[in-house]
């Protein structure tokens, strides 16, 4: 089954926009239709961006969406701090994906990331979507 860790702005595009790439994604996730990881740090990100005032997110629906990530979501604890990208909060999501074993990471924000970190891809939505329809048992 494939393993994938997804960026913050995965989550938050979900939550903004009902229909699209990193909606379905996001519910494929909680179908358990692929192996989907987080870290407590990473938890953290999600909770504190999708908070944020300029989304205009409801409390009780940010509340209720973390509860299903975490019950839905395998969690992994990183050992290994990475310097990787620029910014640390991708550093985070990349330090998920090692200690899950990730196959990929998927982010709508490639140009942070390296195209690939040791064996883990870094892929856009639509391209994610793309290698999920093309696994058995999930078309």
């Amino acid at each position: 089954m494939i393993r994938a860790v997804l960026d913050t702005n995965i989550i938050v595009s979900a939550h903004l926009q009902e229909e699209g790439h990193a909606a379905l994604i996001l519910e494929l996730a909680m179908g358990k239709r692929f192996r989907c990881f987080a870290s407590a740090p990473l938890f953290a990100e999600y909770e504190e961006v999708l908070r944020r005032p300029k989304f205009g997110l409801d409390e009780k629906r940010v509340t209720r969406s973390i509860r299903e990530l975490r019950r839905n979501v395998r969690v992994v604890r990183p050992t290994r701090k990475l310097k990787v990208t620029k910014d640390s909060d991708d550093n985070l999501v990349l330090e998920c994906a090692l200690a899950a074993r990730a196959d990929y990471v998927v982010t709508g924000n490639g140009r942070d990331f390296p195209k690939q970190f040791q064996n883990i891809r870094v892929i856009g939505p639509k391209q994610f979507l793309m290698v999920l329809a093309a696994e058995p048992g999930l078309a």
